[in-house]
């Protein structure tokens, strides 16, 4: 099958003045802090949050720690399955670009950082619902991931994302609580202290499914590791600063949103289990609401099952069983 997808990137800043667009996932992290009378300061603390915990790893030639500032974009990725110019937002990113106010100079941070999709909400918040209310031996149904892994990677083909980005996304995100990480004696000097686990939890072999491996590291100063998610090689295929950009804002993020865990009050030993019971942990005086992000998961998973996998069923089914990731990524790299 030659059926090809049509891709298109569209930016949105995301500072005080920051409003969701109406393609955005409520359940974003960052659509949360933008609601409600507390919207702008929100919105302003965490970005300072972000600038602060950038210059304490960025602290070499910046005596005074505030030689750094961190532009955030939101990046949203539309898809048009039948080339009739009705798109449906499958991705949404984060853009990171550094200011040197120094040197007076911008630098590109990280792409990626948090990740948001319509389809993985459908996953995971219908597809595996529905499976495990009927009770089968099979913890997740077949081929569950499939559809999403490969629209992610023919994403990350297109011309749109090309244009755009000369780097693959990394990302950013918590640790699992019902796996159990042990402490190695791998340390990077920016990313920090690397964490192994003996297995993959269900997000993990998600994202493989995207194409990206999983590696888990606690940087400097931080409380828990930090999952990220990446393809080719995190450690030498981005910048000292690109990472530095990716750990500030995601853990800021998570901070906010998972204190329990990444604002904890003690720091995790050699075995780590992450708990969102544990109860001694400082918050951010940041207004986050977790319970409406819980149940707007399943009305947005409802809402794609509607909008984009039953109008384009036929069409999905028909381009996954054709869709071979690795020779596309080679017809993309000869072209």
């Amino acid at each position: 099958m030659s059926k090809e997808f049509t891709c298109s990137i569209k930016s949105i800043r995301f500072d005080e003045n920051y409003h969701p667009a109406d393609s955005t996932r409520l359940t974003t992290n960052f659509a949360n802090l933008a609601r409600g009378e507390h919207r702008q300061e929100n919105l302003s603390k965490t970005l300072r949050m972000i600038n602060n915990r950038f210059n304490a790893l960025a602290h070499w030639d910046n005596p005074t720690a505030d030689r750094y500032s961190v532009e955030v974009d939101i990046i949203s990725a539309d898809m048009d399955i039948e080339g009739k110019g009705n798109t449906f937002p499958v991705i949404e990113t984060l853009k990171t670009t550094i200011v040197d106010h120094k040197d007076n100079k911008r630098i590109d941070g990280m792409i990626g950082n948090s990740f948001s999709s319509y389809v993985r909400d459908y996953d995971f918040s219908v597809v595996l619902s529905e499976h495990s209310n009927k009770n089968l031996a099979s913890p997740t149904p077949e081929h569950f991931g499939d559809l999403h892994g490969k629209l992610f990677q023919y994403l990350l083909n297109s011309e749109a994302y090309k244009a755009n980005f000369n780097k693959k996304p990394v990302i950013c995100i918590s640790v699992s609580t019902s796996k159990t990480y042990h402490r190695t004696a791998n340390q990077h000097p920016i990313l920090g202290v690397e964490y192994i686990q003996d297995d993959y939890s269900l997000t993990d072999d998600y994202f493989h499914k995207m194409g990206l491996t999983v590696r888990y590291f606690m940087a400097a100063n931080s409380a828990a590791p930090l999952a990220f998610y990446f393809a080719g090689d995190l450690l030498s295929d981005y910048t000292d600063l690109e990472l530095i950009s990716a750990i500030s804002t995601m853990e800021t993020f998570q901070k906010i949103y998972r204190p329990e865990i990444y604002n904890a009050n003690s720091t995790a030993g050699q075995v780590y289990q992450p708990s969102l019971k544990y109860q001694d942990y400082s918050l951010t005086q940041i207004v986050y609401d977790r319970e409406e992000r819980s149940q707007m998961a399943v009305t947005q998973g409802k809402f794609t099952e509607e909008q984009f996998i039953k109008p384009y069923q036929a069409i999905l089914e028909q381009w996954a069983a054709s869709y071979d990731v690795k020779k596309q990524a080679v017809k993309k790299h000869a072209a």
